[in-house]
């Protein structure tokens, strides 16, 4: 049976990135953080790896990005924030909380696909759909 560290390990040799302590520590916090900007997730990581540098946090979240490991969430107001999920997913946000929730719907997606297909965009080449769903949560987490 896999473990999380031998998932972690896969996901950075299907990007073709050496396995590093430090990339591993890093992708295993962003797995288990919940949307983190860079300063949670450098303070996260040196708690138990206060070794870690923040300069190379911040280029291990570059380098992520890159090899398409991680997206970035921007949020008006915020902070951007990373997201380590790449199963297909939109996001419910909280501005006033700051408050930021995966929401998965396929039938959401294709709707979208679907209308898109019979009213493309003209000029333009779309890769992916994303959406911020703007509200208030009515329960606390």
């Amino acid at each position: 049976m896999k473990t999380q560290k031998d998932n972690i390990q896969q996901l950075l040799k299907n990007a073709k990135l050496r396995l590093t302590p430090q990339r591993l520590v890093i992708l295993e916090a962003l797995l288990s953080l919940n949307h983190p900007n860079a300063e949670e997730l450098a303070l996260y990581v040196r708690k138990t790896h206060p070794n870690i540098a923040v300069g190379t946090v911040y280029k291990t979240l570059e380098t992520f990005l890159e090899c398409q490991l991680i997206t970035k969430v921007d949020l008006p107001g915020d902070s951007i924030r990373y997201d380590a999920i790449q199963l297909p997913h939109h996001h419910l946000v909280n501005p006033d909380s700051g408050r930021l929730e995966d929401y998965y719907d396929d039938d959401l997606f294709a709707l979208i696909e679907n209308y898109l297909k019979e009213k493309p965009v003209q000029d333009f080449d779309l890769k992916e759909v994303k959406l911020q769903i703007i509200g208030k949560f009515t329960q606390k987490k």
